[in-house]
């Protein structure tokens, strides 16, 4: 178990400076020089932030904050306290009468519709404010939430460049730690904040120390379930995370194409990679 555990440790050094290249680059080889990020309060969109205003510098960093009447104030205050920490421009836009215009369509809606509203509309107001700034949408998903489908699809997931997707959760906690995001981020108990007392482990079953370990075996390592479940894992966890990776690759991949012609969009039309770009 041990091993495991120093597999998951990274160089929060080195990492640091190849997400900082990876941001710089991949915004200026696309022709922009900005970028806009939606700022919950939590660690995740406070890494991708802080990362950001080092690569870009941050007069070209916009930080949006994206309340809705459900929000807890614990996550608005804990966003300004990322953005005053790395002196971050931000720009507050309350997103209650939007999202409650659809909400009030169907009551006693479920509370994972809700969420997907709520993630929705935020996006739509980042997209919005890009075409408005001439800025790229900055992603703020991790590694974990993307192989358990963990996020809405055209919602918190939708983004230009992420440069967080390959980092577990419990990796994020450590370059976050090491690049300065306040302890009070670090240390919160993770939260979408899409209803009250929602919190993420509470929703998947599982703490995200347990899951990471699990997810490396499966993924990075490429072992079998019954491998990993030798290994000393929980048997019911590992079948249900392996069933969650499974279930959710539509939300990792652009949407399937009918093949009719001879060069099919993002099956063999890829001139984005061609070009060298």
């Amino acid at each position: 178990m041990e091993t495991q555990v120093k597999d998951l440790r990274i160089n929060s050094k080195l990492v640091k400076e190849l997400l900082v290249r990876f941001i710089k680059d991949e915004t200026e080889k696309v022709g922009f020089k900005k970028l806009v990020v939606g700022l919950s309060g939590g660690v995740d969109s406070a890494l991708s932030a802080a990362l950001a205003s080092e690569a870009i510098g941050k007069e070209n960093l916009l930080c949006v904050i994206l309340p809705h009447k459900s929000s807890s104030r614990e996550s608005v205050e804990d966003a300004k306290l990322l953005a005053d920490e790395f002196c971050l421009r931000t720009e507050i836009v309350d997103i209650t009468s939007s999202a409650d215009a659809l909400i009030r369509r169907e009551p006693g809606m479920a509370n994972v519709r809700l969420g997907n509203i709520l993630a929705r509309i935020r996006m739509i107001v980042l997209y919005d404010i890009s075409a408005r700034d001439n800025a790229l949408v900055l992603g703020t998903s991790n590694k974990t939430e993307l192989l358990l489908g963990y996020g809405t699809l055209f919602g918190d997931m939708a983004h230009a460049i992420n440069p967080i997707g390959d980092l577990y959760k419990t990796q994020v906690w450590q370059l976050a730690k090491y690049v300065g995001v306040p302890e009070k981020i670090v240390k919160k108990k993770p939260t979408a904040d899409l209803w009250a007392g929602q919190t993420d482990e509470g929703e998947l079953g599982y703490t995200y120390q347990d899951i990471d370990k699990v997810l490396y075996l499966l993924v990075d390592q490429k072992m079998r379930a019954d491998e990993v479940i030798e290994a000393g894992h929980p048997p019911k966890m590992v079948t249900d995370l392996q069933k969650r990776i499974m279930l959710s690759q539509f939300k990792r991949r652009p949407p399937i194409i009918a093949k009719v012609g001879h060069r099919t969009i993002n099956v063999d039309f890829r001139y984005l990679r061609d070009w060298g770009a």
